[in-house]
């Protein structure tokens, strides 16, 4: 009986202690320590940056659209206004009659906004049709595993774009 009151004493005297070190404690606020400045090295006075033929890489690979250099050939140029656009690149703005005919106003990857007609060239097709709904485009293919070398690609005034 000693014994077991003694037991019961002993867990008593110790489940406080391990109620105050289980009980969480109030953090104190840690003083602000302030870092110590850091000098950084100053470039020499006539540095000039050389890229040694390395990428930019803050350009974006996928939208170079003023990216004027195209195809094997590095000295060809990009044409300026509609027949320097690219198929993938435009979107259709707005679509307009004029004494008859129909009139897209198609936006490049410059954000330039330009006025199309049947029959006008770009740099990768013809602007084969334009409609009401949409502007269709017959697209050069200029892959040499593709059978077809041609292809329609018809741009809607409401986003997407189908390809047949």
């Amino acid at each position: 009986m000693r014994l077991l009151s003694a037991a019961a004493a002993l867990a008593l005297s110790i489940s406080p202690m391990v109620l105050r070190a289980q009980a969480p404690a109030k953090a104190a606020p840690a003083p602000p320590s302030a870092a110590p400045a850091v000098a950084l090295p100053s470039p020499p006075p006539n540095f000039q940056y050389d890229a040694e033929g390395r990428r930019d890489p803050f350009l974006d690979l996928m939208n170079r659209g003023t990216d004027a250099v195209r195809g094997a050939n590095p000295s060809a140029r990009r044409p300026d206004g509609v027949p320097g656009l690219e198929t993938n690149s435009i979107v259709v703005r707005g679509v307009m009659q004029s004494r008859g005919a129909w009139l897209a106003m198609v936006a490049g990857a410059d954000g330039k906004v330009h006025t199309v007609r049947a029959g006008d060239k770009l740099f990768d097709g013809v602007i084969r049709t334009i409609t009401a709904q949409a502007v269709v485009i017959l697209q050069e293919v200029n892959d040499p595993l593709s059978l077809d070398k041609q292809r329609e690609v018809r741009k809607f005034l409401r986003g997407g774009e189908e390809v047949k």
